[in-house]
């Protein structure tokens, strides 16, 4: 029996490059299963933004309003598997859940868990070791999660820490066999122009965005053996892209297109047949998103703005830019325009120490028609007064 509301699944990725899949230009063939997932859906070139916990380590308030908080008040059951990123320590406390009623997760997952070792805390807060690769565990956690909700509406968040590097190793090991295939093959053009680790890591990383996709193709055809998939929601996206230590000394942490633009497309009830968004989206934008097609309001707190009526009505208000917050690799802020990329950084505070500053000093500015891969900061140069000084004045609004 198929439920009136539909269910809803979030695919959430970790430092997954846009440029990694087919329909944004790789011609590796990685990403079958999201590229036909974007043509039958919604595809939106998105941008990650501001969040309520401004860097890893921060405890997420009791009172927070949590997507899981939301859909369990309009009668969903709720479940969440993989990383979590969102308490101190691990085992998370119950209080530290966000309201999910199933748990089957890590804080700190890349330490936990290796790629072939598993390790999350259920409800109980007791180990669970999973077999298999870590894609596939969890994977397989959450078709069993499908199964015995397939007659309740659910919200199930499905986090992965992969393409994300595993920390203590600084590689990115993908399944055995996978890593060789992709080695030595079709390099962005910001990173051929800027090197950084990629030689050594690019290939690694396709491997897991290989397997990630093999995952999702696997959630797709188990929602259509239980019927399913038509009454089913699935977002994919992920909370950043990488650089591989072209941009800074780490592979994340900056305003460039590497960093902050991810893959995302969604499916289902609402959002077939959506097409492209050429809007610029952010991450703030999705919550707002899935709680307004699952019929349920959306909370005042929430910053961001559906996009559902990017789809289905006039779209002369959305906003023209996205707001950027860097944390931890330093204090920063930027604008992103169709046209213009802006930013500004706190000089001689590091990105631990504050969520913020008062003073700030500019950093970079990219002409992104001009220079869409972002390798001349024209920041200093002395004709693009005017731009800075429009952009200065919209980021401080």
């Amino acid at each position: 029996m198929t439920n009136s509301r539909p269910n809803v699944i979030v695919f959430f990725t970790d430092q997954q490059r846009w440029d990694t899949t087919g329909v944004h230009g790789n011609p590796l063939g990685l990403t079958p299963n999201f590229d036909r997932m974007a043509q039958r859906g919604t595809d939106a070139g998105q941008y990650a933004t501001q969040t309520g916990v401004w860097r890893n380590g921060r405890t997420l308030a009791e009172d927070a309003v949590t997507l899981a908080k939301c859909f369990r008040q309009g009668g969903y059951t709720t479940g969440y598997i993989g990383k979590w990123h969102l308490a101190a320590n691990d085992p998370v406390p119950e209080a530290e859940r966000g309201g999910y009623e199933y748990w089957l997760a890590s804080n700190v997952l890349e330490f936990t868990s290796d790629a072939y070792d598993l390790v999350m805390y259920d409800n109980d807060n007791q180990p669970v070791k999973l077999p298999g690769y870590r894609v596939d565990g969890q994977t397989d956690a959450a078709i069993r999660y499908i199964d015995a909700h397939q007659h309740d509406p659910f919200f199930l968040f499905l986090s992965y820490i992969e393409p994300h590097h595993q920390n203590h190793l600084d590689d990115y090991p993908p399944p055995d066999g996978y890593r060789e295939q992709y080695t030595g093959r079709h390099i962005p053009p910001d990173l051929a122009a800027l090197g950084g680790s990629t030689h050594q890591h690019l290939g690694g990383y396709y491997g897991m965005v290989k397997r990630l996709d093999e995952a999702l193709g696997r959630l797709f055809d188990a929602l259509k053996s239980l019927d399913l998939l038509d009454n089913t929601i699935v977002l994919f996206t992920s909370d950043h892209g990488c650089h591989f230590k072209t941009r800074n000394a780490e592979y994340k942490r900056s305003c460039h297109e590497s960093s902050i633009r991810v893959p995302t497309a969604i499916c289902g009830p609402g959002f077939d047949g959506g097409g492209r968004i050429s809007q610029l989206v952010s991450l703030v934008d999705l919550p707002p998103t899935l709680l307004d097609a699952a019929g349920l309001p959306v909370p005042e707190q929430m910053q961001g703005h559906s996009i559902l009526p990017l789809l289905h009505g006039p779209k002369g208000d959305w906003p023209e830019e996205v707001f950027i917050q860097i944390s931890e690799s330093q204090i920063g802020r930027a604008l992103r325009t169709h046209r213009w990329k802006y930013s500004v950084t706190a000089p001689g505070q590091g990105g631990n120490s504050a969520p913020a500053s008062d003073h700030y000093v500019e950093e970079y500015l990219y002409d992104l028609h001009a220079d869409p891969h972002e390798l001349q900061n024209l920041v200093n140069v002395e004709n693009y007064g005017e731009v800075k000084a429009m952009l200065r004045a919209r980021l401080i609004e």
